[in-house]
């Protein structure tokens, strides 16, 4: 009886943001811990935001629990509630039920909307912020998952991880399941064993491309392409030429006293978007953009005139990144 005492819950949560890893832990969680107060097989309701009523919802949530000191009610896609069901939770938050504990679970519910204010509102803990990692932090994620499973990954391993299986972090969470299987034993999963034992379902971005076309690194150029089937030669070669035209004026800025905020500036962009542009302007000379520029019109005649677009695109690429 002491342990079911000391088990605070609030009575109303919003589970919020795209991470379903964490989601799912933090359900997860809660419904352990309501667990141990009774049987919730008798003392639950699930509903799904689009089609919920609101009045089932909060009648549910007003529900007295059977031989257990709690109810557990659960509504997912909340952000998809029809407004006038959002209306009534929203209202029902204002005054919930001691004995029964809802949870929101919602991938994007705006922190403006009368149903996220009403939940912030419960306590300081009753949002459960989900929100994923930047794709630039998830491999350290990734190698913080890993022990999880009983394996330590080397950074390159993890780095790889995620460019096969994508931003997903559930689907980490499988892969990772499996390679601790493959790898039982060992003492690091190294990307060796990454590639032997995770299949490609993230294709390459095309800004990632773009990033390498800038750097002039064709062996990183050859490897995203190929692994990029659904891109469009003429839509890449229309973003390589407006970087193209981009480190043109990158390349004007290097005498400013802060060249990257003047070009971001200059270009109507965040700051973040051009940080590397000044260093990738240098890898060119004024001649090499300007001819870039020039030579981007014939690939372009060519693509429309019948020759191969994934050639003439290759071809080009390789004029003007090559060194």
């Amino acid at each position: 009886m002491a342990e079911k005492e000391s088990i605070q819950f609030l009575p109303v949560y919003l589970v919020n943001g795209e991470d379903h890893l964490k989601r799912n832990v933090a359900l997860g969680r809660l419904k352990a811990r309501l667990e141990k107060m009774g049987d919730l097989s008798f003392n639950s309701d699930r509903f799904e935001g689009p089609s919920a009523d609101g009045t089932a919802i909060t009648a549910a949530c007003q529900t007295m629990p059977f031989a257990s000191e709690k109810r557990l009610v659960v509504v997912n896609d909340a952000d998809k509630l029809p407004k006038a069901a959002q209306k009534e939770v929203a209202e029902y938050a204002k005054a919930p039920c001691e004995t029964t504990v809802l949870v929101l679970v919602a991938d994007k519910l705006a922190k403006n909307t009368a149903l996220y204010k009403a939940v912030a509102a419960v306590g300081k803990q009753s949002v459960i912020d989900c929100t994923p990692p930047q794709k630039r932090d998830l491999p350290n994620q990734v190698r913080a998952m890993a022990p999880s499973h009983g394996i330590t990954i080397t950074p390159k391993a993890a780095q790889l991880l995620v460019e096969l299986a994508g931003e997903d972090t559930v689907h980490l969470d499988e892969e990772l399941k499996k390679l601790a299987l493959a790898c039982a034993g060992k003492d690091s999963v190294n990307d060796a064993d990454v590639r032997a034992h995770v299949a490609r379902i993230n294709e390459a971005k095309p800004w990632q491309f773009v990033d390498a076309f800038s750097a002039r690194d064709v062996r990183e150029c050859m490897r995203l392409l190929a692994l990029m089937p659904s891109a469009s030669p003429h839509a890449l070669l229309r973003q390589c030429v407006t970087r193209v035209r981009e480190l043109m004026c990158a390349r004007s800025m290097s005498g400013e006293a802060n060249p990257q905020r003047a070009l971001a500036v200059e270009l109507g962009l965040q700051d973040w978007r051009v940080k590397n542009h000044i260093g990738w302007s240098r890898r060119f000379s004024d001649r090499e953009l300007q001819d870039a520029l020039r030579s981007s019109l014939e690939c372009e005649r060519k693509m429309k005139g019948g020759s191969d677009p994934e050639a003439a695109f290759l071809d080009w690429v390789l004029l003007v990144a090559g060194r």
